[in-house]
């Protein structure tokens, strides 16, 4: 399903899994994009908005043949804020550019965190997905996904400089490294299974195991008790803990408390522009937005201050 693994013989630092904090990096700046599901074109406008506000250095930079490229040596991390594929006509070009930035950029620069969707490959005998990207998975590939999460390359959720990372969020408090290294279990568990006859009932299992994380929750998913990759927004009080999350479709990146939904791209396929990134460095976060006109508006919003 997807590699991650850089392109070069110095590995990522297990720490930095986890948390900005741990890269030997000054303060990089942070760039997260959610719920691309599929969709390259709008994904590459979002991406190259941060080179063409004049405010911002380049992120990615198209090659010769018009692949984007990285361009944000060590002074940059990009999240991929979960749900790459699915609904979209060219997830694996989008599953090639994630990769493709990956194995370009310093280790533990270009993080993945886990979207209902990628949790469709790992369970895809829990929900009737076969005519999406995700439910049509082989089981190789479901091992490859499997193996990106041990080695920590697909986590649940990513400190970054005052919001921590996820596609749908908690209510509660959570200890980021704890809840990665839950994900890390379930999945080695999962690895050992898939393609016996023991593949089937132990996704059940670990769905009800490890539900902080892998949880669907009441209702066929998305409500009450449903884990970091599929809790509804609405459910996130103003009071949750700082995060910035995807999965509930926005026509503009909104705040609501201490949590920032950027999940637009869905929500602005019907017109020009729409397509957003947010940009995190210390003491600021701001969305970069492109305009109909191919311009890129720059938004600024409030941090919270921590208890």
């Amino acid at each position: 399903m997807i590699d991650l693994t850089p392109d070069r013989d110095d590995s990522m630092p297990r720490a930095a899994r986890d948390s900005i904090g741990a890269l030997d990096a000054d303060s990089p700046r942070i760039v997260s994009i959610s719920d691309i599901h599929g969709y390259l074109d709008a994904a590459r406008s979002a991406l190259t908005a941060v080179g063409d506000h004049p405010d911002f250095d380049p992120l990615v930079e198209a090659d010769a043949d018009g692949r984007l490229r990285w361009a944000g040596d060590d002074e940059s991390v990009l999240v991929f804020n979960g749900d790459l594929v699915d609904r979209g006509p060219d997830n694996a070009a989008v599953v090639d550019l994630v990769e493709r930035l990956a194995r370009q950029a310093p280790p533990g620069h270009v993080r993945v965190t886990l979207g209902n969707h990628e949790w469709g490959v790992l369970f895809r005998d829990l929900v009737s997905w076969d005519s999406w990207f995700s439910g049509s998975r082989s089981d190789d590939a479901r091992r490859q996904l499997c193996e990106a999460i041990v080695d920590g390359h697909v986590v649940a959720a990513y400190d970054g400089h005052a919001f921590t990372y996820a596609h749908a969020g908690r209510v509660s408090d959570y200890d980021t490294a704890r809840l990665n290294d839950r994900f890390a279990e379930a999945a080695e568990e999962l690895l050992d299974v898939i393609g016996t006859d023991e593949d089937e009932p132990t996704q059940k299992r670990l769905v009800d195991d490890y539900r902080e994380v892998l949880g669907i929750g009441r209702a066929g998913g998305r409500a009450f008790g449903a884990g970091i990759a599929w809790l509804d927004f609405k459910f996130l009080s103003d009071d949750a803990p700082l995060q910035i999350v995807g999965h509930t479709r926005q026509e503009e990146v909104v705040q609501k408390g201490n949590v920032i939904c950027e999940n637009v791209i869905r929500a602005n396929l019907e017109e020009s522009g729409g397509e957003a990134v947010l940009v995190e460095t210390e003491g600021e976060l701001v969305a970069l937005e492109r305009r109909e006109n191919g311009s890129v508006r720059k938004r600024e919003f409030e941090i919270p201050e921590r208890d």
